[in-house]
């Protein structure tokens, strides 16, 4: 069984059930022929949209190969009404054809036969998670498969997944999110350049309460960061902050021994390095004469989520996100 979106957010749902078909777009390529190969098809996407990324390329010519060449003829197909939250199921009856005066905006078409509903509220957590995948076309799991045509035929099912069961996997695809949007947090921090990343860096510590002063740039491009509650260093605590942006370099003790070098007594040290630490550094660290906090790219963007709400324009522009909602 096969998903088919229709188009962005199910603005052509009601037009796939009228006129009992489903539809993909990429008009601005042309006409595909079936057989085309994977390879055939994105050399089409770069000639006529050379300014396309190349994950978008592989992602876009995949989904045009497999609406020409995988569906078949007697395959199951479902598409979603969020509306009504709904899934419509029904049969592929024709081949591939490019019809753009029938559908402008997906003009890659294939007839249906569509044989029922079947609403989202009756279907197991399992099979909603499967069915929530973003892509505009993809194959559905055999198990979901199978529970959406039972449901269809009005069928009792017996979900191999219990309620119990059904609570845990939520909850592992919502640690599986919390986990993936970190790294596309950390995937953003990494394509910062120097000054941004001391700057973001700055943001954090005013977001805690500190005023910030960074220092002019020194020979390797650095910027020593001091962070106190007056901005001068007067008052207590006076935190000497060193941001090292270099993703793939592990900081050893040589470093963090140059750093506490020329502190003082009375000072406070954070070391943020955005490719991480070695056994040799941490332990540098921990027998500091001054209290020194070490800080990773896994730490850093742990601490912005935590402060994020209180960060300046000037820091948020920097990384900006936005909240996703879950239920409790």
């Amino acid at each position: 069984m096969w998903m088919v979106r229709a188009g962005r957010g199910a603005e052509y749902v009601d037009y796939f059930i009228d006129n009992r078909v489903v539809a993909i777009g990429w008009n601005a390529v042309g006409e595909i022929n079936p057989g085309a190969s994977r390879d055939e098809i994105s050399a089409i996407l770069r000639e006529n949209r050379p300014n396309m990324p190349n994950g978008r390329v592989a992602i876009s010519s995949g989904q045009i190969y497999r609406f020409l060449n995988e569906i078949n003829i007697g395959d199951y197909v479902v598409t979603y009404d969020p509306s009504r939250r709904i899934y419509h199921i029904g049969e592929i009856t024709s081949a591939p054809r490019y019809s753009p005066s029938q559908l402008e905006e997906l003009p890659r078409i294939r007839d249906v036969k569509w044989m029922g509903e079947v609403q989202r509220d009756n279907i197991t957590t399992a099979t909603r998670n499967t069915l929530g995948a973003i892509s505009t076309l993809f194959l559905l799991s055999q198990e979901a498969c199978e529970e959406m045509l039972s449901r269809l035929k009005g069928e009792q099912f017996a979900p191999a997944v219990q309620a119990e069961e059904e609570a845990e996997e939520t909850e592992a695809l919502a640690q599986d999110l919390r986990a993936k949007s970190r790294e596309f947090i950390k995937d953003n921090i990494s394509r910062l350049d120097w000054a941004e990343m001391q700057e973001l860096v700055a943001g954090l510590l005013r977001a805690m309460g500190y005023k910030t002063r960074i220092s002019p740039s020194g020979p390797d491009r650095g910027k020593d960061i001091v962070a106190s509650p007056d901005g001068f260093g007067f008052e207590s605590p006076r935190i000497v902050v060193e941001v090292k942006h270099r993703p793939n370099t592990a900081m050893g003790s040589q470093e963090i021994r140059s750093f506490l070098g020329g502190r003082h007594q009375e000072d406070k040290g954070l070391y943020v390095s955005t490719g991480g630490f070695s056994k040799d550094a941490r332990y540098e660290a921990e027998r500091a004469a001054i209290p020194l906090v070490l800080l990773d790219l896994d730490d850093l963007v742990k601490e912005i989520l935590r402060h994020y709400e209180n960060m300046d324009m000037e820091a948020k522009a920097m990384i900006p996100l936005t909240n996703i909602y879950w239920p409790a």
